[in-house]
Order: C-alpha cells, then sequence, then structure tokens
C-alpha cells in the first residue's frame, strides 16, 4: 500500500489494519459521500433561489454541454478496481435527479424499435426519479416535448432498416425542438446502455455544444449511386420521403466539415437537393477503448 492509498490518519509503520477497522473506513467513506451529496443539493437550492431572483427560472435545465464535459473528465480521472459502467451510472443519475429538483422533466422515449434497449438507455441515464413515459413512435416522442414545457426525448440515433419514418423532418421549423445531445456521452464496447440515441428538447441555444451538427436533407433521384457518394466522415440515416419520390436523409457531422460537402457530393452522383435544415447539434461521443485482457 503507498502512503497516497493509506487510509486516513495511516503511516507506513502503522500495523495491518483488521477487517473492522476496515470496515470503520467503508463507513466513515460512504457518510463522507452522503455529507458531500447533501452539499450539493444545499448548492442547488441556493442556484434555484438565484434563478428566481434574475427572473431565469423555468424551462429545462438540461445542459448537455457541461454534463458531455463532466462526463469527459470523469473518465479521464478514474482508476481502480471499480467498474467505469458503475462509476458512470452513478455520477449519471446524480446529474439527472438534481437537474429535475431544478426544474421537474418527464423523459419520453420512442420503444418501437425495442423496449428493453431504450429503457435501459433512459433508466442508466435519467434514473428513476425523473418520469418515464414510453411511446410507440418517434413522432409521439416529438409531438409531447414539443407540447412540454421542459420534457426530453429519446429517438433511435441508428433506427432499424426496416423504419420507414423520417421524423427528423418534424424537427425542421424553427420552433420545432431539437437534438441537444447524444446518449451515451461516452462510448465503450459492452456499454451496459449502449444503444446510440439522441436526445430532442426544446431549443436551448444558450447551452448548446456544437461539436458535432445534424441535419435534415430531402432529396430526389435517390440511388445506390448516392448514396456511396456521400463522403464517409458522415453517419447518415436514409429513409423514403414520398412527397418527393426520393429519400430523406439524416446527417451528422463531426467537427471540421460542413454540409455543402454532403450535398456537393449527392449533387455529382445526380440527386437533387430540396432541402436543407439543420435539427440540431451534440457532443462529440468520447470513445474508451478498454485495454486488451493479459494472456
Amino acid at each position: 500500500m503507498t502512503q497516497s492509498a493509506m487510509p486516513q490518519n495511516a503511516t507506513q509503520n502503522d500495523a495491518p489494519l483488521s477487517l473492522a477497522d476496515l470496515r470503520s473506513e467503508i463507513d466513515r467513506i460512504d457518510a463522507a459521500m452522503h455529507q458531500l451529496l447533501m452539499e450539493r443539493s444545499e448548492i442547488i437550492d441556493r442556484l434555484v433561489q438565484v434563478k428566481h431572483t434574475q427572473g431565469t427560472e423555468g424551462g429545462s435545465a438540461f445542459r448537455p454541454a457541461r454534463e458531455a464535459d463532466m462526463m469527459r473528465r470523469l473518465v479521464e480521472r478514474h482508476r481502480g478496481l471499480l467498474p467505469l459502467d458503475t462509476v458512470e451510472s452513478i455520477w449519471r443519475v446524480i446529474i439527472a435527479t438534481f437537474t429535475y429538483v431544478q426544474a421537474p422533466y418527464s423523459v419520453h422515449a420512442d420503444l418501437s424499435g425495442g423496449e428493453a434497449p431504450m429503457r435501459d438507455s433512459a433508466r442508466f441515464h435519467f434514473g428513476f426519479t425523473v418520469p418515464f413515459l414510453p411511446h410507440m413512435g418517434a413522432r409521439g416522442v416529438i409531438d409531447a416535448v414539443a407540447g412540454s414545457r421542459g420534457d426530453l426525448g429519446l429517438l433511435a440515433a441508428a433506427p432499424s432498416p426496416s423504419a420507414a419514418d423520417p421524423w427528423w423532418t418534424a424537427l425542421e421549423a424553427e420552433g420545432a425542438p431539437k437534438i441537444i445531445a447524444r446518449l451515451p456521452f461516452v462510448e465503450r464496447d459492452d456499454h451496459p446502455a449502449g444503444l446510440p440515441v439522441f436526445v430532442v428538447s426544446h431549443p436551448i441555444a444558450d447551452a448548446a455544444v456544437r461539436e458535432v451538427r445534424v441535419y435534415s436533407l430531402r432529396v430526389t433521384g435517390w440511388s445506390a449511386a448516392a448514396g456511396r457518394a456521400i463522403p464517409a466522415f458522415a453517419e447518415v440515416v436514409v429513409a423514403p420521403d414520398e412527397a418527393l419520390d426520393g429519400a430523406a436523409l439524416l446527417v451528422s457531422l463531426p467537427p471540421g466539415h460542413a454540409v455543402d460537402e454532403v450535398t456537393g457530393a449527392l449533387a455529382e452522383a445526380g440527386a437533387g437537393i430540396r432541402a436543407v435544415a439543420e435539427v440540431g447539434s451534440h457532443a462529440a461521443t468520447h470513445k474508451v477503448v478498454r485495454p486488451a485482457a493479459r494472456p
């Protein structure tokens, strides 16, 4: 045991601690963590009072840019035997619950692509205090968010190939809900809630993170050649657009790339661009590569 890893008040010359001593240390740490959580709640209460005084209370308290940064820092500093999955889930529940305390909200989720993965994602990222409201279809989620004061919606970021509804076209209007985050913030193999999910809410320009921009494109003359022409850096979901006899595309662009690169490639492949609308943005996914197991 190194000096820095020793329990409080221990020295290198101390005799080995007994099981009772070690359990007492665990109890001390548990009490300290609970005390810190209560202190955090007191600060949140003061924050709510300040918002009320400044007239800025109300609406969603969800801050995806701050949350993404918090999760990245959590991953970077984590070490030891405790699994990262456990640490991430604990912090997600703390963040989501204190956000709920500031401004109550519900989470609406589209279960049409599979109930278990979406429910796991919602519970992992938002816990059990935040109300969970299931829907069978993305449009129902978007309508519920649009009609709420500060609710969030969860939509699969990669719909199944059989999905024919280009739900993202409902995000095109200026005052419509927008994509504000993609979960999980931290991506890794065997993530317990690894379903890629978009979070939609009322637009939150003051807290939006613009690392990855998401666009709705409507094109005519869609073909296999047009699909192959899309640059590899773009993440694309395609659905039929019967009104245009073409296709509706949901295009996510990483930092350093513009939508013109995609529309230009499509045009060269013979597709006609009929509409382009930004429908949100989110933080770039923080990817963690687990070290290979020792032989």
